[in-house]
């Protein structure tokens, strides 16, 4: 199973994806789940998937291979994200292309798909359920790009306690708005130095919090 998160803010998208794949508790490997694009400096495009390991691989294949080699690729070349959307049909992907609003689409393997929204600015993929609630109570648009960035990562390491199936290294990947660059593109391990801090404050916050709740009196 995976775990990924993309989250829109107004300043710009957080995207943080696991990178464990397994076929049984014997059989799991390690794999990344995140593919970047970047096109002169008029686009950034970040894709996350979950799901089919050889389906996956065979979409991002496609995506960086053009059929005139001097010419970009379709995905590059699209004239909007609504066409990008239409040229991958089946992940989930955040595209940003110069004079356009960054945007968040969700796509689905029938080729459909959703845009996020000023009332839901986030999409989870895979194991999405035990990483759901702090992103429903603390991201709104206007939320800034460290604190999605935070809030991601803590989501994570919920489903990461909850679930042996999604687990390190990660991917994190920052863009700002109307900066049409990664600003940011790093794995993160249980050694990372943030990363183990938020893994044992939030724990002891929560720990802290509960105790501190009024037993029930029936």
């Amino acid at each position: 199973m995976t775990y990924c998160v993309g989250l829109l803010v107004d300043t710009g998208l957080v995207m943080l994806s696991d990178s464990r794949t397994n076929a049984g508790v014997d059989q799991i490997n390690t794999f990344r789940k995140m593919a970047t694009f970047q096109h002169a400096q008029d686009r950034v495009l970040v894709l996350m998937s979950a799901g089919n390991l050889g389906i996956t691989q065979a979409v991002v294949n496609l995506l960086e291979t053009a059929d005139d080699p001097t010419q970009p690729t379709r995905f590059l070349s699209a004239v909007n994200m609504f066409a990008a959307a239409r040229v991958v049909g089946d992940a989930l992907r955040t595209i940003q292309i110069k004079g356009e609003e960054p945007r968040l689409f969700h796509i689905y393997s029938a080729g459909n798909f959703i845009e996020s929204s000023i009332d839901t600015p986030y999409f989870q993929i895979g194991e999405s359920k035990y990483g759901k609630p702090i992103i429903d109570r603390v991201i709104t648009r206007s939320s800034s790009l460290a604190q999605a960035a935070k809030c991601a990562l803590v989501s994570m390491d919920s489903t990461i306690r909850s679930n042996l199936s999604v687990g390190p290294p990660l991917d994190l990947a920052i863009i700002k708005r109307d900066e049409f660059k990664l600003a940011t593109h790093i794995s993160i391990d249980m050694d990372n130095d943030y990363f183990r801090m938020i893994r044992e404050r939030w724990g002891f916050a929560l720990q802290e919090v509960f105790s501190e709740l009024p037993n029930p009196n029936w």
